[in-house]
């Protein structure tokens, strides 16, 4: 399905194309930033036409959008999320590709290094070391053991659960990768693990946001505190978050995609991660998990989802 966000048509001076991976919430706050940006910097309505298509997590949908903006010749194609990210770049040479909310853009292979893509395309990241999270975790309970849920075969999961591994040593923690490979084994796989860690890390796969609600409720029942870096994960039950705000992420690459629809090559802008984050606490999951939060550590939560 089609959804144009301005109207008049024949007004538009400028058209993008915008590719979904998934309708998840961070994705449509980032577009939100993305555009109140490009708006500030003189490309809102009448000047701009978006449109905006949702691959709803499926690759050959994303390719078949991607094709369809490229032969569309369109001024510009903005992305949300690393796969869909990883298929404009691969699709589209010809065009600008804006992406946002990609954890690393460099591993992912959309771009050669942060400084230049050395291709078409440019834009903003929700990376920053996961250490903080660990650190975090660390002052709310005495881990030693974390779980690790993430999906083979999702670059930015896997890449996640190695940055973790990567860690062990300063962190002092034992990484125990938990494999999330089908959402009906997911109930089972966790009360397997649920006696063998202290802490969970959800990281940011299909799998892990299609199944939320079972995640939480085998983890609260077993009171093993979760975290995770995703916003919007913490807003549907994870006990604790260290996360890049999406809509700060979508104004730096909306600030990136003004600069190409001036006339910069996209190469030739820098892509940048966001360098503040939010500590957020699900007040709901402390009260059911009945875990208690260092008074020294509730002054340093940015935000409380009651």
């Amino acid at each position: 399905m089609v959804v144009t966000f301005c109207s008049g048509e024949a007004a538009a001076e400028k058209k993008i194309g915008v590719i979904l991976w998934t309708d998840e919430a961070r994705y449509n706050e980032s577009l939100k930033g993305i555009q109140d940006q490009l708006k500030k910097d003189g490309f809102g309505e009448p000047h701009v036409k978006y449109i905006l298509e949702k691959a709803g997590g499926d690759k050959a949908k994303a390719v078949e959008q991607a094709q369809k903006f490229n032969t569309a010749k369109v001024d510009m194609v903005i992305t949300f999320g690393t796969t869909a990210a990883e298929i404009a770049v691969k699709e589209i040479k010809d065009i600008p590709v804006i992406f946002s909310m990609v954890y690393d853009p460099v591993e992912s292979k959309i771009a050669r290094d942060w400084k230049s893509s050395g291709n078409n395309a440019t834009g903003a990241s929700s990376k920053f070391p996961l250490a903080r999270v660990v650190s975090a975790l660390k002052q709310i309970a005495p881990v030693k053991r974390l779980g690790v849920l993430y999906t083979p075969g999702e670059r930015k999961s896997e890449l996640q659960l190695e940055e973790l591994q990567d860690g062990e040593g300063n962190d002092k923690i034992k990484v125990i990768p938990i494999p999330l490979t089908r959402k009906e084994d997911v109930a089972w796989m966790l009360s397997e693990v649920t006696g063998s860690v202290d802490a969970v890390y959800v990281s940011d796969s299909g799998i892990s946001g299609d199944t939320i609600p079972l995640i939480m409720e085998a983890m609260n029942k077993a009171k093993v505190i979760t975290a995770t870096h995703l916003e919007d994960y913490v807003e549907r039950g994870v006990f604790l978050g260290v996360c890049s705000n999406p809509y700060a992420v979508g104004l730096l690459a909306g600030h990136r995609a003004s600069k190409v629809l001036k006339g910069a090559k996209p190469s030739s802008v820098a892509i940048e991660a966001l360098k503040k984050q939010d500590v957020m606490i699900n007040m709901k999951t402390v009260k059911a998990t009945q875990i208690q939060i260092p008074e020294a550590f509730m002054k340093l939560v940015t935000k409380r989802i009651e």
